[in-house]
């Protein structure tokens, strides 16, 4: 039998899992530049990733299979095609405008 004692320090104990993943080498090294820069290790992002989706119900980020337009090669060669022109001299200036956010 356990004394009173014993049981309350046992209740500050913090039994924590293990769980081990295989990664791409050089994305791992990425993730630990990254993470490094920001003042973290792996460990504490990982922790800090299964946090969030646990208090959100959901990954903390969108998944999908949607490409982002910005991507889209008709867009890079209109933004190569820009760049070509403001190298060249050629750029044309435009005024900015504001734009008010739908969401």
């Amino acid at each position: 039998m356990y004394s009173k004692k014993y049981i309350i320090a046992m209740k500050g104990v913090c039994i924590m899992a293990q769980i081990n993943f295989r990664i791409d080498d050089d994305l791992k090294k990425s993730a630990e530049k990254l993470f490094e820069e920001l003042g973290l290790n792996i460990s504490t992002a990982i922790n800090m990733f299964i946090r969030q989706a646990v208090r959100q119900g959901n990954i903390p980020f969108e998944v999908t299979t949607k490409v982002d337009p910005f991507w889209s090669e008709t867009n890079q060669a209109h933004l190569r095609k820009a760049i070509k022109a403001l190298n060249a001299g050629k750029g044309v200036e435009h005024e900015l405008i504001e734009v008010e956010d739908d969401a």
